[in-house]
């Protein structure tokens, strides 16, 4: 919703304002490709937890602020990019840390489930966060007595991501802080440097496990784009307001948590490859009904179907990264595992944002289909038995 607002006001119209918000994409995309590996091979030497709660406590401080950027103050737009980095990065980084636990909650004939419920509770938690949302953004008054003035009402919904994001981190840090916290080696950053010199010296015996990193690297982009411009993409083109992209999106999480936790099944039967596979055959699909889509009805098909498969994509592509890994090395290749989802992670936006801005949105969009079919070509070479293989021994 905040990507709507900023493109909308921060701009004099949508397709500058879509090559502004491209452009922070882009940074924290490299940040976080830079910064994964490391924390990941500092979190491997003990203290994964505290690592974790830093990167949610700057995330949550950061969203907050975003609420007192105003559009008409001096250098709004490099002060409200910047502060979007910020909370973007650490957002990235916490889930280097979050997902390298996945495969200590259950064995690997069952983490395809584990990671599908996983996501569809997140996707319910992100439905009822927009939904909480909806009356501040589109209220007359707003609840609660806040004010409208330069869409303070829009940007005042910030506060509420960053409480709630903050209140349902909560019951992980209590059910989920061990020992690891406490039997924790010094911080050293040389060392965390070396760990990652040294897989990288030693990859090649992770064959599959790179097969794949790579795929998911493109792959990855098309959805990393469709994040950052899906709502920015329906107001721009087809004339929707905060209220009704905010509807959009709350559709979107419903479909989206759906797709997750059915094709959780799937993974567990037919394996992740088979389950990226077809959710990246239906997000090229969607992309292209987008792209075509002569109205908002048809936009809403897209959009459906859009959100039956990312679902999926994502929770499969964890849950088969999770079987790949070596348990004691989980978060420094989680943290590869970001990597890959954003040492390329700019060229998405970064071409969406050139195309927009020379030949409009529908042309920006129809980018996605790259990323999309080169990524699943890549995942076609994958050996998912070797990779499962290697990784547990």
């Amino acid at each position: 919703m905040y990507s709507t607002y900023f493109t909308s006001t921060f701009a004099a119209d949508p397709d500058h304002g879509t090559a502004l918000w491209s452009r922070g994409i882009t940074v924290s995309a490299l940040c976080i490709a830079f910064l994964a590996p490391i924390t990941g091979a500092l979190a491997d030497r003990g203290g994964r937890q505290r690592y974790l709660l830093a990167c949610v406590l700057i995330c949550v401080g950061a969203t907050g602020v975003l609420t007192f950027v105003q559009p008409n103050q001096p250098n709004s737009v490099i002060l409200a990019l910047a502060i979007f980095v910020i909370a973007n990065v650490t957002y990235e980084l916490s889930l280097v840390f979050y997902n390298a636990m996945l495969s200590d909650l259950a064995p690997s004939q069952r983490l395809g489930r584990l990671s599908g419920y996983g996501w569809a509770l997140g996707y319910i938690g992100g439905l009822v966060c927009l939904a909480l949302a909806l009356p501040f953004a589109t209220g007359d008054p707003p609840p609660l007595g806040v004010a409208t003035t330069d869409g303070f009402n829009v940007r005042a919904t910030n506060l509420l991501v960053a409480v709630w994001f903050l209140f349902f981190s909560l019951p992980m840090f209590y059910f989920f802080w061990d020992d690891d916290v406490k039997e924790k080696k010094n911080f050293d950053l040389s060392a965390a440097f070396q760990g990652v010199a040294q897989t990288f010296a030693n990859i090649r015996r992770y064959r599959q496990l790179m097969r794949f990193l790579i795929a998911r690297a493109i792959y990855n982009d098309g959805l990393v784009t469709v994040f950052a411009f899906g709502g920015i993409y329906a107001a721009g083109t087809f004339g929707f307001t905060i209220s009704e992209v905010i509807f959009f999106g709350i559709v979107l999480n419903v479909v989206a948590g759906l797709g997750a936790w059915l094709f959780g099944f799937v993974d567990d039967h037919f394996g992740g490859k088979t389950t990226i596979g077809i959710s990246l055959f239906f997000l090229i699909i969607a992309t292209i009904v987008a792209v075509v889509a002569p109205n908002r009805t048809w936009l809403w098909v897209a959009g459906c179907l859009l959100g039956l498969s990312i679902g999926p994509n994502q929770s499969a592509s964890r849950s088969l990264m999770s079987r790949f890994v070596p348990a004691e090395h989980a978060s420094e290749f989680f943290g590869f595992f970001s990597l890959s989802g954003k040492i390329t992670a700019f060229l998405g936006p970064w071409l969406l944002g050139i195309l927009a801005g020379s030949y409009g949105q529908r042309v920006g969009v129809m980018s996605l289909l790259v990323f999309f079919v080169v990524g699943g070509i890549l995942l076609l070479q994958v050996d998912e038995e070797e990779g499962i293989a290697v990784g547990s021994k």
